[in-house]
Formats: structure tokens, C-alpha cells, sequence
């Protein structure tokens, strides 16, 4: 079976020779079919790939490592590979591996080179996005926060040479050399390499730099392996975001005319394969919004008219997964919208890996031009409801603040003055004169919530997100002004990532400007650091014999940590996923065996519970530590509780 006869129109696109063209510098390649040497190569004599000297065309999925733990890669990829897709597409974070400036890390949830070995023993080859940007609704598009704080005024995804410095250490010193001997012509699975991403939707239009970062990439790996950019479906994407001697692709999501959307690239790339790197079967969520969802039949139609085309085609995403941690970013287009931290993009494979009935249906589709691989698919991962887990207040931010670090200056500085990665800071300094009643607190600007206390009186909120910037409060001389700044995320696309967090800006009261302010970052962001914080804290509740009610961070029970712990049946079927429900409960962030799965924003929705994989679970007793930064159900001991459940819940109410 196959799709309807394609249209004389649809011919011309695909196979009717076209006028001698200059291809921007890229040379068609003719490789002796009878060679015995591995390669993948651009035919443009007939508009198609080779792989091995025979035509090719990729159906691939987007998984990205580290939105899944090492334990699940397999499970995941293979669901894909029995779905007919025969290769993977996945960028590669800069911000994963050099989390700090000159600290690489590529184990565990980074390791990359593991990954990718995976991918290529279940039969997939794989299409590796190199960045350095890359998007993905990831912190900073997953830059390192770092770079802001090694020139402020770095203009990123440009030729600035200090940016260029940092990226040229990356990819020369670090990236590539793990790279190369991956390539699909090294006995690896890697048959493409993407140039940045989707350039033309930046304004800087930087020939210089995507063409630095061309040769970049073929100093460190050569020319064998087909370099290839993405943009979206228009001329003014492609204008700024093709690289000449590199491919162009483009990308569009259900429903566009994909006709129209491929004869945008042949502008561009006038001979070889259609490709649409970015084929959305869903779409990303923000908090406060309804969650997105498309209806698998529109997703399977325009797959079929792609591949009807003999377009290559990549599906973003085929498996989401989480933004664990701190790692979810934020965009920035009418207001502020941070992103939640599950990332299940209504993709044919949920969060938890599990195949939705849009897997069946596109399934269906790939099976008539791919061959689906012989076997079953393996099912859902079984899911427990592990119950109810008693939590108890264990202190307050103010609490463990005191007993931290701090750093003093005349004025606010910014998450990335202070080298903190994301999290929470909390800001103080002292009235020294008295005002009117009530003042007018002002903050120019904050990245991008903030919680003002008077001394520990909660008097208001600042947001960013809501474009609140000022309160009125009631204070006298030599109280404490304290404001706990939380980072939502850094913007990911866009002109603005360059998105500093904290207070930006100076603060004033009554138009007076505070100065001599005192910061202490919250060790949140590192496991290690907030468990010798919180036993510290634990100490000191217990020498100085605090009271449950006292170690609250205000009356509702904002800004304070809580933990508890559940067991695990030991039998050989647990640990098993289960999912993380916060009832009574309002913003705040947790963590289950000191993995921290991400922030949690019930109120506001969609996004209801936690994803908690049965790779962070022991058999036996595990820990539950949360930090809500607003409001729990704590005030009795007896409604101070969470819930692990079977059921996930991301299309929960929203305000809008």
C-alpha cells in the first residue's frame, strides 16, 4: 500500500531536472557503489541520500538523553525502532556538560558517547545536533549560565570573539573529539551533524559566525560526515540560517502544506533530499496555560504526505521526557512564560515512555514505506501507587540562610555575578531611614519572582511574569527588607537569552535606593551542598529545641523545607514509576532520594503531579524533601502530606 500518486506539481519538486545553480558551495557527491566502505552522502543527481552507496531516507524520532534516565534509554529507543523509525535525532547540552566553566561531565544522565552506542545497537543511526545553541525549551536554550558571567556583555550566537572563545574550547577541546569516532564512516552511528539551530529566527543575521562554526566542525571531524542546518519553513528563516557548504532543512509541524513548506527549501537547496528536521506531533507547555495536544489523525496525514514526497522527515519530539532539576526554560513573546518541568510534548511516547495511541497510528504510517522490525512492542512500564508520605517541617529559607555563606555588596547582584547556576537567592539589607506609611517598594526589574518580607513578615510579591514590579510596605528603621528571588528559567529562543536572574536593577523605597544589600544562594542546585545545609539546619533545630510551628518560614508555611520518607515493597516488581501528587500544596520544588525531579506549581496547572521514575526508587525506605516557597497544608500534623500515585496528571486546570 502506498499514499495517492504524487501531482505533476509534487514531481517537479522532487525529480524534474532543474538548471545548472551554484549550490552554495556544496560539491554533490558520487560514491563508487561497490565500495565496501561505509558512507552516507547527498545525492543531488537524484535528490535523495546514500547510505552505504544505496538510496536512504530517515524516519527519526527526537529523544534527548538528558531528559531520561541512563536506566530507560534502551526501553525508549527500542519503542521507537519497533515503530518503523530508523533513526535518532538529539542535540547535544552544552549547559549538561560544562555545567561550571572548565568542569566536564558526561556520566550518568550525560553521558553522551553511551547514549548514542545504544542507539546504534538497536538498529538506528543517528542525526546529532552539536549547537552550541540549541533551544529545546531548556535553560538559556542550553547555553551555560556561566557564559554571562565571563563577559555581561557577551552577545551570544554571534561573532563576538569572547563568545567564539568559550565555544571554540567547547567544540575543538571537548565536544568533537568525543564525536568522531561516533561518525557512521568510523564504524559509529552518526550520519549527520546540525550547524547551531534554527539561526534565522535569531536577529543577528552573522555570516561570519555560522560560518566559523562550518569550519569549526570539519577541523575537528572532517568532511565525511553531512553537515546540515534547520530553520523554519520561510524565506526570511532560510535567508539568515543557511551556511553556504551545508545542507538546509526546514521545519514545520501538522497541518502546514508540506508541499509549499519543501518548495520554500528548494529556494535554497535547489538538488538533494527533502528533509524536515522538525516535524511536531505536539507542542511545549507553559505554566498558567492550557496543556497542548494534537489529534494523532492530523499528525499521521501530513507524515503521509511527507513521505509520500520520499522526504526524509524527524519527529520533535518522539519521546519528551522531564526537565529535571532546574533545567526547564522559559520564553518570552506578549509576557514571561516559564516552562514545567514535565516536557511530554504530546509526543506518540508519553513522559513515562509509555506508547500512546498516537504511537499506533503513526506506526501505521511509517509501516508503509518502512519495514517494521519483527517482535512486539514492549508495553507500558508498570505503574505504583506508593500512598501517602507524612511530611514534617524540617526549617525555614530564613533558618538555613543564617547559617550560610553570604556575600555583601552596596548593590543587588545578579544570579550570575554571584556564579549561581539557577534556584533561589535570598536578598536583605537593613532600612536605615524612616519613610512614609506605607512606601512604595520598587524594583526595576526581576528574573523573576520575588517574595518581600519585612523582617519575616511576608508583605507582598514582585513577578516578572504578571509584570508586577512594586508593592506597598509597611517598615520602620532597622528592620530587615528581605526578598527571595527565584529563578524560573532562563528565556530559550529568541533575542533576549541573554537573561540575567535576580535583581537586575537597583531597588528603591519611597524613591530612595537601598544600598549595602547581603545574598546568600540557596544550595539547591547541588545535591551534595543541600544535604550538608539541611543536616546543618536539622542541628540546629534540635539544639536550640524549636517547635514544629517554629521552624515555618511564614504562618501559611511559605519558604520552608519539609521532608519524610515511604517505603518500597521489596519484592523483585518494585521499584515501579509512580507519579507525585501535591494536594494543598502551592510552588515549590522536590526532590526523592536526592534526585531533585523539578519544580511543582499545582495551582496554576497544567501540569498536576511529578514524574518520579522507578530509576531514582530503592526497595526499602526512600526520602521525600520538598521546598514550597508559598503555602502548605501544614498548620496540623495530620493534613502535612503528599501522595504518590498510578496516574499522571499534566492537562490540569489553569487560570487562563
Amino acid at each position: 500500500m502506498g499514499g495517492r500518486p504524487p501531482s505533476s506539481r509534487v514531481m517537479a519538486l522532487l525529480v524534474a531536472l532543474l538548471p545548472l545553480v551554484a549550490l552554495a558551495g556544496v560539491t554533490a557527491k558520487h560514491p563508487d557503489k561497490g565500495s565496501q566502505e561505509r558512507s552516507f552522502v547527498i545525492d543531488y543527481d537524484n535528490n535523495q541520500f546514500l547510505k552505504d552507496g544505496r538510496p536512504f531516507r530517515y524516519v527519526s524520532g527526537s529523544i534527548h538523553y538528558f531528559r531520561v534516565l541512563p536506566s530507560e534509554w534502551r526501553d525508549r529507543l527500542r519503542k521507537m525502532r519497533m515503530a518503523g523509525f530508523n533513526a535518532l535525532q538529539t542535540y547535544v547540552e552544552w549547559a549538561s556538560h560544562e555545567p561550571e566553566y572548565g568542569m566536564y561531565d558526561f556520566s550518568g544522565m550525560r553521558n553522551l558517547t553511551h547514549f548514542l552506542t545504544i542507539a546504534q545497537e538497536e538498529d538506528l543511526v543517528v542525526i546529532l545536533r552539536l549547537g552550541p545553541y540549541m533551544d529545546a525549551e531548556r535553560d538559556m536554550g542550553g547555553f551555560p549560565y556561566w557564559l554571562l558571567n565571563k563577559n555581561p556583555d557577551m552577545r551570544l550566537r554571534s561573532s563576538d570573539p569572547t563568545y567564539l572563545k568559550y565555544v571554540d574550547i567547547w567544540f575543538r577541546d571537548v565536544l568533537l573529539p568525543i564525536v568522531k569516532p561516533l561518525l557512521y564512516e568510523n564504524g559509529g552511528p552518526i550520519i549527520m551533524l546540525q550547524v547551531e539551530n534554527e539561526y534565522g529566527s535569531y536577529p543577528d543575521c552573522d555570516f561570519a559566525y555560522t560560518s566559523h562554526l562550518r569550519d569549526l566542525v570539519v577541523a575537528g571531524v572532517g568532511k565525511g560526515p553531512v553537515l546540515f542546518t534547520t530553520d523554519g519553513d520561510g524565506k526570511n528563516y532560510l535567508k539568515c540560517g543557511k551556511i553556504p557548504e551545508v545542507y538546509a532543512t526546514v521545519d514545520f509541524g501538522s497541518g502546514t502544506n508540506a508541499i509549499k513548506a519543501f518548495e520554500i527549501m528548494r529556494l535554497f537547496e535547489p538538488r538533494g533530499p527533502l528533509v524536515n528536521s522538525e516535524y511536531y506531533p505536539g507542542w511545549l507547555d507553559h505554566w498558567g496555560v492550557p496543556h497542548n495536544t494534537v489529534k494523532a489523525e492530523v499528525v499521521a496525514k501530513t507524515l503521509d504526505v511527507m513521505l509520500a514526497l520520499n522526504a526524509s522527515v524527524n519527529m520533535y519530539m518522539f519521546h519528551g521526557g522531564t526537565s529535571f532539576g532546574f533545567t526547564a526554560g522559559s520564553n518570552l513573546g506578549n509576557r514571561f512564560q516559564a516552562c514545567p518541568t514535565s516536557y511530554d510534548y504530546d509526543a506518540p511516547l508519553s513522559e513515562a515512555g509509555d506508547p500512546t495511541e498516537k504511537y499506533w497510528v503513526l506506526r501505521n504510517v511509517t509501516g508503509k514505506y518502512l519495514p517494521l522490525p519483527p517482535g512486539e512492542v514492549p508495553p507500558a512500564s508498570p505503574k505504583f501507587g506508593y500512598g501517602k508520605v507524612s511530611l514534617a517541617p524540617t526549617g525555614s529559607v530564613f533558618q538555613m540562610a543564617d547559617l550560610l555563606q553570604k556575600v555583601t555588596n552596596k548593590w543587588p547582584l545578579t544570579f550570575e555575578e554571584l556564579l549561581v547556576p539557577n534556584g533561589i537567592v535570598v536578598y536583605q539589607t537593613v532600612l536605615p531611614f524612616r519613610i512614609a506609611d506605607p512606601a512604595r517598594l520598587t524594583l526595576g526589574d526581576i528574573h523573576d519572582r520575588g517574595y518581600v518580607f519585612v523582617d519575616t513578615e511576608f508583605a507582598g510579591m514582585v513577578s516578572r511574569e504578571q509584570d508586577m514590579y512594586d508593592l506597598a510596605i509597611y517598615a520602620r528603621p532597622n528592620q530587615t527588607i528581605t526578598i527571595v528571588v527565584e529563578s524560573q528559567g532562563r528565556i530559550c529562543f529568541g533575542s533576549q537569552i541573554n537573561d540575567f536572574k535576580g535583581i537586575t536593577t537597583n531597588v528603591t523605597l519611597s524613591d530612595h535606593t537601598l544600598e549595602g544589600w547581603t545574598m546568600t544562594p540557596l544550595p539547591i542546585t547541588h545535591t551534595s551542598r543541600l544535604q550538608n545545609a539541611l543536616t546543618r539546619l536539622h542541628s540546629w533545630a534540635v539544639a536550640q529545641n524549636i517547635p514544629p510551628l517554629g521552624l515555618l518560614g511564614t504562618n501559611k508555611g511559605g519558604m520552608t523545607f519539609f521532608s519524610g520518607s515511604f517505603q518500597v515493597p521489596g519484592d523483585s516488581s518494585h521499584p515501579r514509576d509512580t507519579f507525585l501528587r501535591l494536594d494543598g500544596w502551592n510552588k515549590g520544588v522536590a526532590w526523592v532520594n536526592n534526585f531533585c525531579l523539578g519544580r511543582y506549581w499545582p495551582e496554576v496547572g497544567p501540569q498536576v503531579t511529578l514524574y518520579v521514575p522507578r530509576g531514582v526508587l530503592h526497595q526499602g525506605t526512600n526520602t521525600l524533601v520538598l521546598l514550597e516557597q508559598e503555602a502548605a497544608p501544614c498548620l496540623t500534623p495530620d493534613t502535612c502530606h503528599a501522595t504518590l500515585q498510578e496516574t499522571h496528571i499534566i492537562n490540569g486546570p489553569t487560570p487562563l
